[in-house]
């Protein structure tokens, strides 16, 4: 992947505050990016699937 070098280093200090990987960050963006846009389906919360009736 070619990112450019501001973007790169805005990472870099974000994954320094939050203790994350470089890899980990990018993988979260791309994924709530995708989530936002309607390009991946959203995964429901343990909330939900705790409110939804039983199908047993």
């Amino acid at each position: 992947m070619r990112i450019d070098e501001a973007t790169l280093n805005a990472v870099e200090k974000w994954v320094a505050d939050e203790f994350r990987s470089v890899n980990g960050q990018f993988q979260c963006i791309i994924t709530e990016a995708l989530k936002k846009n309607g390009r991946m389906k959203k995964e429901k919360s343990e909330k939900e699937e705790d409110s939804q009736p039983s199908t047993d």
